[in-house]
């Protein structure tokens, strides 16, 4: 039979082992953890959420919705696990975090064609089909191995976590549940500032101590945009929140009738409802000033932190230069990388990559040809844009329709034009699947995308 490697346990090589394996390939999975641990992971678990439990918007004229519905269609583990453990989030998809995490361990554990092994991997085997999806935690050693087998120096930014507090906490009488423009079944906590009270938070927040970054950190700060810490986009000018993570848009508060000077979110972060994390607060702020900063947002002022905020150091590789949109690396043929190592941004596009190396690894095995997905859907842009972007300056990239070829006809409206690309995609998907017999046998009957 034949046999892959997949390093790495989160979203995406979860989802590269499940997809394998689904072909009939047997697949040995290796997760350090628990016996090697990260900066940002706490458990042990599978596919475990690190820096917020949202997955994105789910809206099918949304390019993170598209990437969705493509990867639902293609029957993907990791958004399967996601619907069945999906938290109120308007017209996004957030998940609690533990039984998530929990479901995807149970599914992979339950797989009698993937063997799952506790163990950390040191070096990159030398023979054989493998697939490196180790994220943007590579351990060191992994790190200094795979840099050895590429020849290309490591870029690096840093990422942050935003903190969560308990819901019993915060004080409702100054807080209000509600969803922007009424999506949703009011998912957010929402706790509206006046102008003065937002002038005076941003005061505190510019003076709050930050955790020092050790020498060889500071050198080269880099920031990631999509992850921004909230201080960070504070010193960029007063306004900046207000119109960032704390815009008021499509939020009345039902004690004024008004919108507010300035809201700060709150999501529900687990099944039960009793977690709930700052929506955009990302930080690097030293834990006491967290407490006190935060303490100064309306309704938060007793909120019990049950995690703070903290910021850590994320790696990927110059993907340019060393993959084919096969996920498949050209220096050496049967070593695949997936997830955000290669420069896809976020945790659905890090699935994707996951499911387009599994698949390619599997094909592979079994003497197949590799496949590229379209580039007219967002599976297929994304991994084109990851094998073939400028080299120079390289960054990680979200799902945006910037990303695919422009349409034929000329939509008038952006929401109808996000509209046809949806369409077009999703019409596109069909075909090729049908074309190369991308899902399992069992799989290909009555299946077609909503």
């Amino acid at each position: 039979m034949a046999e892959i490697v997949v390093i790495g346990g989160g979203l995406a090589g979860s989802e590269a082992a499940w997809q394998a394996a689904q072909r009939g390939v047997r697949v040995t999975l290796y997760e350090m953890r628990p016996a090697v641990m990260t900066p940002a992971h706490r458990t042990s678990y599978l596919a475990e959420l690190v820096c917020s439990n949202s997955l994105g918007s789910d809206l099918p004229d949304r390019a993170p919705g598209l990437l969705k519905a493509e990867l639902r269609y293609l029957r993907s583990l990791i958004l399967a696990c996601a619907d069945e453990n999906a938290v109120p989030a308007g017209g996004a998809l957030a998940v609690g975090r533990e039984s998530f995490a929990q479901a995807v361990t149970a599914k992979i554990e339950a797989h009698p064609l993937i063997s799952l092994q506790r163990i950390e991997v040191q070096r990159i085997p030398k023979e054989g089909i493998v697939v490196i999806a180790t994220g943007p935690l590579t351990s060191e050693s992994l790190a200094e191995d795979i840099a050895r087998l590429t020849g290309q120096e490591y870029l690096y930014f840093y990422d942050a976590m935003a903190p969560i507090v308990t819901l019993e906490s915060i004080d409702m009488s100054r807080a209000f549940r509600a969803s922007r423009y009424g999506r949703g079944q009011d998912d957010y906590i929402n706790c509206p500032m006046t102008r003065e009270e937002y002038e005076h938070f941003v005061d505190e927040l510019l003076k709050a101590e930050t955790i020092p970054l050790r020498d060889f950190e500071r050198e080269d700060e880099r920031f990631f945009e999509a992850c921004l810490p909230v201080e960070v986009i504070a010193r960029r000018g007063r306004e900046a929140l207000a119109f960032g993570p704390l815009k008021p848009v499509g939020l009345v508060d039902p004690r004024t009738g008004k919108q507010p000077y300035a809201v700060v979110q709150l999501r529900q972060d687990n099944l039960a409802g009793t977690l709930y994390n700052l929506v955009g607060f990302q930080t690097n702020l030293k834990w006491s000033e967290q407490k006190r900063v935060f303490s100064l947002i309306p309704g938060l002022e007793h909120a019990e932190f049950v995690r703070y905020g903290q910021m850590h150091r994320n790696t990927f590789i110059n993907a340019p230069t060393l993959l084919d949109a096969t996920m498949e690396c050209r220096r050496r043929r049967g070593l695949f990388f997936a997830g955000q190592i290669t420069g896809t941004e976020g945790y659905i596009a890090s699935t994707a990559s996951g499911y387009v190396a599994g698949l390619n690894a599997a094909r592979l095995a079994m003497g197949m040809p590799l496949v590229e997905f379209p580039r007219v859907t967002m599976l297929g842009a994304l991994c084109h844009y990851v094998a073939s972007a400028e080299a120079t300056g390289f960054q990680p990239m979200k799902p945006n329709f910037g990303l695919m070829p422009p349409l034929d006809d000329r939509q008038k409206g952006k929401r109808r034009r996000y509209q046809a690309y949806a369409e077009r995609a999703l019409a596109a998907l069909r075909d090729f699947v049908a074309e190369h017999g991308i899902l399992p046998a069992s799989l290909h009957e009555g299946q077609v995308p909503e």
